[in-house]
Formats: C-alpha cells, structure tokens, sequence
C-alpha cells in the first residue's frame, strides 16, 4: 500500500512538471499536438499507477520523452511558420463579410447550433450582426461585430480616461506577496506606509489590492465569533 502511495505521488510530481514544462494553458487553449501529448501523458501514468509490477521508469521514461518531443515541436512552430500551418491548421473564415461561408462549416464539421452556440458566448445573439467570425487553430471562435453594432469605446467618443494601470494582490490572507508589489512598482515601503495609515497589521487583511497607480482595497479579516 505504502508502495503505491508513494509511486502514486511521485507521477503526479512529473506529471505537474511536464505541464508547466509545456506550459500554462487551459484545455479550451490548447493546440492539436498539445491535447495529444497531454492524453498520451494521462494514459501512460496510468499504467505504473495501478499495476505495482509494473517499473516506475516504465511510465517516466515514455512522459519524458513525450514531454521533449512536444517543447521541440512547439520550438519548429515558432521557428518555421509552415510546419505550425501543417500541425496546428490555419484559422477558417466562417462568417465573411456578413455572409455565411456554408462550405468552410461543412468542411470544418461545425453546426449551424455550434456556431450560434459560440456567437452566443461572445454576446451576438443574431447572425446578421457579424461581419466577420473566424474559427482559430484551438477551436474558439473570434468575431468582429457590424459597424451598428460595436460597442462605443472612449477614442471613438474622443473622451480621455486616466490610466489606472494593471491591478495584483498583494496580502492574501495576511501574506504579503512581493512579486505582486513588484508587478505594481511599489516596494514594502509604501506597503507599510499604506499599512500605517490605515493602523492595520498585515495579519489583520484578508484581501489588498493595488494598482500602479498608488490606489489599494482592503478586506479586514472577520473577528472570530463574529458573522
């Protein structure tokens, strides 16, 4: 039992580490060579996993070698244009110029369900508001909305917004997070200074955020016995 527990646990440390070796992507995001590494992974783990006769390098090796051939593919895909055309496809053009290409779903094996289905997703909920839709490599759908109905941005209005720059966590739970105060451009000093002000500890904040602009949100941790 202890045998398995601890073969058990050491695959799901390498299987951790050949996905972030792959890298961070959603199921929905991933490309074709992708999603069959990540299948042939969980499959091979499987093996060594259950059957205790099996070697435990019997099911490392295979993943290792999956996990190279994919970082080299991934490489090639970046360094030759063609050879990602050739694994990942190209994007298809489903919705031209506001008409419906019949023949690229046919060819792509999509409903007419599956693309209201998608434009629905994206907040159309009438094809006559397309003019363009184009289905990427990953399966997703992009689309750009008529001229009527695009939603009006401030530079269309010619109205000038402050910039509130990019916003991060950074005390979770009374944990300070440095390399949230360094994505903000902010150091522990103004941390504490803001900290200061306000007469709190860090281990009193269930939640800080701040932006690079210098503006912050805290969430006080509740008292126990309190609702």
């Amino acid at each position: 039992m202890a045998i398995s527990l601890l073969r058990t646990f050491l695959l799901y440390i390498c299987i951790i580490g050949a996905v972030r070796l792959m890298g961070k992507r959603q199921i929905s995001e991933l490309q074709t060579s992708e999603l069959v590494v990540t299948l042939l992974i969980s499959d091979i783990a499987a093996i060594p996993m259950q059957d205790t006769g099996q070697p435990l390098v019997s099911g490392l090796f295979p993943i290792g070698i999956l996990v190279f051939c994919e970082i080299v593919i991934s490489v090639l895909m970046i360094k030759m244009p063609r050879f990602r055309r050739v694994i990942c496809g190209k994007p298809v053009v489903v919705i031209n110029n506001g008409k419906l290409d019949q023949t690229a779903l046919k060819n792509l094996r999509m409903s007419i369900e599956d693309l209201t289905e998608q434009l629905r997703e994206k907040d159309v909920f009438a094809l006559e508001d397309v003019a363009y839709a184009l289905v990427e490599t990953n399966g997703k759908l992009s689309v750009i909305k008529k001229a009527p109905q695009s939603t009006v941005t401030a530079g269309m209005l010619a109205i000038a917004l402050p910039e509130q720059g990019i916003e991060a966590v950074v005390i979770s739970d009374g944990s300070i997070s440095d390399f949230s105060l360094k994505l903000i451009r902010k150091s522990r000093g103004w941390l504490e200074g803001v900290l200061r002000g306000k007469n709190l500890q860090k281990e009193d904040i269930f939640l800080m955020t701040a932006d690079t602009s210098g503006k912050f949100y805290i969430i006080k941790k509740e008292k126990k016995g309190t609702s």
